[in-house]
Order: structure tokens, then C-alpha cells, then sequence
């Protein structure tokens, strides 16, 4: 069942981004945009209910950080979100960042109905991945994106519900955290923002320029004009005019801030070994991920010298079977191939493997800002130099 999902994902995904034609996808995409038409609307109207206090926005007590995109997937949040979190944490503040888990799976429904029934206290408190200090749910059940926020940040809470008001309600109360980072937050309008970043990926800034269900937008482009800071990613060249040009059409005041992902290192899956990027030139590596943009992933493989002989793509969130990691590592090794290499996103999706062919690492990136640093440095210090942020009492 799950195969047959992903296989017609990706047959979705391929006629979207116009890579499937005949009568069938033709088909598909014109219903798709009669769907975007309706979609526009809903979205537009939705914005305008929250901008006209219709509908209210919550404010926690604390400092909002939201981090989002008007596209779905590939414009590189996950990396932000930790350097904004470490930075946040270098600067005093105690952070919690916000998840809403995508395709984490929630306790089995029985479970959940007896917690209802015997009022376990414990179903209406979200899921709590780090306290902080310990890792306290594995990537099924928190969501690979933050698990991986949770494995990599000490210090940093970070909790995993739809209902982000309650998070946010229970972060400041239980652990008595004074800002907060709401992850993939452009959307979220019933947390009030203090600052909202909106990534903007250089290379499909808007993506197809059709909205969802017919393309990757999310919003319309004019919605950028939300932004109070845009941070364009995967710069290959820094102020490239024509791109810069388009933003400022939608938003004329936000802090542009200009960076790309660096690599950091290689780790070993299954050791935790740091490994040099230096060990890379010439190593003849096989690829295997389940991420938004497959491309960029391998390219930046062959940008580090690696000589790419197989390579394995699955759908975005992909969670891996034993026999599909083992199956790909053994080919590899018949092909007599030095390692295999992965994300770490899809690195805490793999199943543990204890004894492999050939040496599994997955590829870790930083954010490197290449301008706009002061803007940055404006955005954090804005935070961490309010000591003596005052928390009134939260309603819940």
C-alpha cells in the first residue's frame, strides 16, 4: 500500500512539474488547475481574515520566530532553524522550536482513545522530542526534520503538535522558554510573529509559479510582502539582480539576507564518526535520499569531487525499509564502490544496520551567509540583548 502511495506521488509530482506528457497528465493538470484557482481563493481569503482581525492571533507570552517558505519543500529550513537556535542559545535566551511533526506517526488509535477515556493528561500535552536536554522520542514518531533539530541542539526544546498555540502555551509554562521558533511558520497566522523569515530557494524562487494543487506555491508571490526578513538560499552568485528585482516587486522593506549551504562533513551513520570532506576527491560513492530536490544533493556530492557511479532516489519523507538500504549498499559493493553517502534528513530515517558492506555517511551542511551578515546579526541581537523579557500569564 505504501509503495503503490509513493508511486502515485511521484507520478503526481512528475506531471507538476511537467515531466510526464500524454492524454492522462494532460488530464491531471488541467484538473489540478482548476483546483489552484479554488486553492487562490481559499488561501487570499484565509490571509485577509487574520489581516482584518477577524480571526485572532495568539501571543504567547514570548518572542515569535517563524520560519517558513512560500513554496513546499527543497528551500533548506531545517539548517536555518538550527543556526537561528544556536545563536538564539550563544545569546542567553532558553529556545523551544515549534514543529508541527510532518509525517511523524501518532500513537496507535486505541491508545489514543483510552488516554481520552481514562483523561490521561499526558494526550493533551504535545509531543515532547528533547526536554533540552535528552532525546526523548526517535524520528518516527517526532518527524525526521525534528529529530534532527532535537539530535543536533543541546540546551534547545523542541516540541512536535499541530495546534502550535498549545506548544507554545506549554514551552513557556513547563519550560519556561523565552523565544520561540516556529518551524515552516508562514502559514501558521494563529501565533502572532515577531519576526517572519520567508526562504526563498535562488534557484526555483517561486517554484512552477503555480499554486498547489497545480504547482509548489504555497501562497501567491505577492504574499511575500509578510516577510520581515527574506533569506535567499543556495546562492550560487551573490546579488543576482534579476531575482533581487523580483523580490523587491513583492516586498520593498524586508532585510534581504543572501546564503547558501555549505558541507560541513561526512559522518558515519552508523559509528557517529566525523570524517573530513578532503576524503572525498575521487572516492567512487553511491547516493541514496528521499529529499525534496534529489539534484542538489548529488550535485554538491560532485562539487566535492566525489565520482557518483549509482545513484537512488525515493519520495521526499521517504521512511526506509531494511531490505531497501542493505539492497542498494550490496549493489554498491558489487559495484566495487569505495562508500555510500546520504542526507543526514534521510540519515535518521534509515533502520540500523550493524554490519554493513561499505561504510554509510551521511553529508552534513551549515548555513555560510555570503551578505547580509549585519542584517543577521540585527535580528538575533534584537533578541538576546532583551534580558529581561517579561512572560505574563498565558491563557489558555
Amino acid at each position: 500500500m505504501r509503495r503503490w502511495l509513493e508511486s502515485l506521488e511521484g507520478f503526481a509530482i512528475d506531471v507538476i512539474l511537467n515531466r510526464r506528457s500524454g492524454k492522462r497528465a494532460g488530464a491531471l493538470r488541467f484538473v489540478l488547475l482548476l483546483l489552484s484557482f479554488l486553492y487562490a481563493r481559499i488561501i487570499r481569503l484565509r490571509v485577509a481574515l487574520f489581516e482584518k482581525y477577524y480571526f485572532r492571533s495568539m501571543m504567547p507570552g514570548c518572542p515569535v520566530i517563524s520560519v517558513g517558505n512560500l513554496t513546499v519543500g527543497g528551500t533548506g529550513k531545517t539548517p536555518v532553524v538550527e543556526m537561528l537556535a544556536r545563536e538564539l542559545c550563544a545569546g542567553g535566551r532558553n529556545v523551544a522550536i515549534l514543529s508541527r511533526g510532518y509525517k511523524s506517526v501518532p500513537k496507535p488509535f486505541l491508545r489514543r482513545l483510552g488516554d481520552k477515556i481514562f483523561k490521561n493528561k499526558s494526550v493533551f500535552a504535545p509531543r515532547i522530542v528533547s526536554d533540552g536536554q535528552a532525546l526523548l522520542l526517535d524520528s518516527r514518531t517526532a518527524g525526521d526534520e525534528p529529530f534532527m533539530l532535537a539530535n543536533n541542539l543541546r540546551g534547545v526544546v523542541v516540541l512536535v503538535d499541530r495546534d502550535r498555540v498549545k506548544s507554545a502555551c506549554y514551552a513557556v509554562d513547563r519550560f519556561g522558554s523565552n523565544v520561540l521558533l516556529l518551524d515552516d511558520g508562514l502559514q501558521y497566522l494563529r501565533l502572532k510573529h515577531s519576526i517572519n523569515l520567508v526562504l526563498v530557494d535562488s534557484q526555483a524562487p517561486f517554484g512552477n509559479r503555480f499554486l498547489l494543487p497545480r504547482g509548489t506555491l504555497r501562497e501567491p508571490p505577492d504574499h511575500l510582502e509578510r516577510a520581515t526578513h527574506i533569506l535567499v538560499t543556495k546562492c550560487e552568485k551573490v546579488n543576482d539582480e534579476a531575482l533581487l528585482s523580483e523580490i523587491r516587486k513583492y516586498n520593498r522593506t524586508a532585510e534581504i539576507i543572501q546564503c547558501s549551504h555549505h558541507p560541513l562533513d561526512l559522518r558515519n551513520v552508523l559509528t557517529g564518526e566525523k570524517v573530513s570532506l578532503d576524503r572525498l576527491p575521487g572516492m567512487k560513492v553511491g547516493s541514496i535520499c528521499g529529499i525534496a530536490v534529489p539534484e542538489s544533493f548529488e550535485g554538491a556530492l560532485r562539487q566535492l569531487g566525489a565520482e557518483l557511479v549509482v545513484t537512488s532516489v525515493f519520495a521526499d519523507h521517504h521512511r526506509y525499509r531494511r531490505k531497501e538500504v542493505e539492497g542498494f549498499v550490496s549493489r554498491c559493493h558489487r559495484r566495487k564502490l569505495d562508500a555510500v553517502v546520504t542526507t543526514e534528513k534521510d540519515a535518521v530515517r534509515f533502520p540500523r544496520i550493524l554490519d554493513p558492506l561499505l561504510p554509510i555517511y551521511c553529508l552534513r551542511v551549515k548555513i555560510q551567509i555570503l551578505d547580509g551578515q549585519e542584517a543577521w546579526e540585527k535580528m538575533i541581537a534584537r533578541f538576546t540583548e532583551q534580558r529581561d523579557i517579561v512572560v505574563p500569564e498565558t491563557i489558555y
